[in-house]
């Protein structure tokens, strides 16, 4: 009996706008701002995204077949890597950052903590070639495609002919990162007017307002920038951050802002890990800030909380956390059936 693949469409909800793209539905709240990824250089189908969801979960991206996209960005965990502080790539070797949650990345215009990659098309190609990661090259990697017996059928249904190249392998790896949009949190019910905040979340909402929203920009939680958050340099990494990208000294231990979207199920924390709970993270930012010249001003004074003004706004970050996205079939593993 001739193999075939389940195409998923990607169905969205109530809470999610419609946004059309080509003949395939982006979507996104209504009282979310627009992408900035140019999707007419990259149009989107229901088959070319679910061909970039076969390859996020294939390890036939790494050299030794063993390391997928999935191996450090778990959707249980919104697409991070929860209980390692650094990825881990091919021959059990460790890397130097934390793996972040990939989430919204249609409103990134850089990507990687030090924004080394500045288009999302590119962006799969630095773990693929790095030594530590997937050490491949997008050449061997279609060329190993070519001699399946799946993926042939699967480019002929995506593009209409059996052609494989990196070019078209990057695009659908593209497609599905775009499809990962996180909107269906309680955050997103109470600002649709479809739910309430209790009283302790209301309480965090306004002490987040206060002190974290200049960073962590509502309602994408991020700024899409690179700030310098007051922590100490890790003397075992040396990482310094963008500065490393940009040979700059005003970037130094600067790093991207994440977002703070699904962040009680992304831990750990920080760009090298070193937190492992929220609890540590405010007590970072109301008693650890490190002072240096190239830290910006606004972010020199420590953040006075309460113990319970601690509570009150980890209970407004729980709203942050989208179920449905950590559980949807058209972001899991791909199912083929005969």
């Amino acid at each position: 009996m001739k193999k075939t693949i389940v195409v998923l469409l990607l169905f969205g909800f109530a809470i999610c706008a419609f946004k059309e793209i080509r003949g395939i539905y982006f979507r996104y709240p209504s009282y979310w701002p627009k992408p900035i990824y140019n999707f007419n250089k990259n149009q989107l189908t229901t088959e070319k995204t679910f061909l970039g969801r076969v390859l996020f979960y294939d390890p036939i991206l790494s050299k030794d077949s063993n390391i997928s996209c999935a191996s450090c960005h778990s959707q249980h965990t919104a697409f991070s890597q929860i209980n390692h502080s650094y990825s881990k790539g091919i021959n059990h070797q460790i890397g130097k950052r934390n793996a972040p949650a990939l989430i919204n990345l249609a409103w990134n215009s850089s990507f990687m903590w030090d924004g080394a990659v500045n288009n999302l098309e590119m962006q799969a190609l630095a773990p693929m070639s790095n030594p530590t990661e997937m050490n491949e090259t997008i050449g061997h990697v279609a060329d190993k495609m070519k001699h399946t017996t799946i993926y042939p059928k699967l480019f002929y249904k995506a593009f209409g002919d059996s052609a494989i190249n990196g070019e078209r392998v990057l695009k659908c790896i593209t497609q599905f990162m775009l499809s990962l949009v996180s909107c269906h949190s309680k955050y997103d019910s109470v600002m649709e007017k479809q739910a309430k905040f209790t009283q302790q979340e209301e309480r965090g909402y306004l002490l987040f307002k206060k002190n974290c929203s200049s960073c962590h920009k509502e309602p994408l939680f991020t700024n899409d920038k690179f700030e310098n958050d007051g922590l100490p340099i890790n003397k075992t990494l040396n990482d310094v951050g963008r500065m490393l990208i940009t040979h700059d000294s005003a970037n130094y231990l600067q790093f991207r802002v994440p977002t703070l979207r699904n962040i009680q199920i992304s831990y750990p924390y920080m760009h090298d890990g070193r937190f492992s709970n929220l609890v540590q993270v405010l007590n970072h930012y109301t008693k650890g800030i490190v002072r240096s010249n190239s830290l910006a001003k606004p972010l020199l004074k420590p953040i006075l909380l309460t113990n319970n003004d601690k509570k009150n706004l980890i209970a407004f970050l729980s709203t942050l956390s989208d179920t449905t996205f950590i559980t949807e079939k058209q972001y899991s593993f791909p199912v083929f059936v005969n």
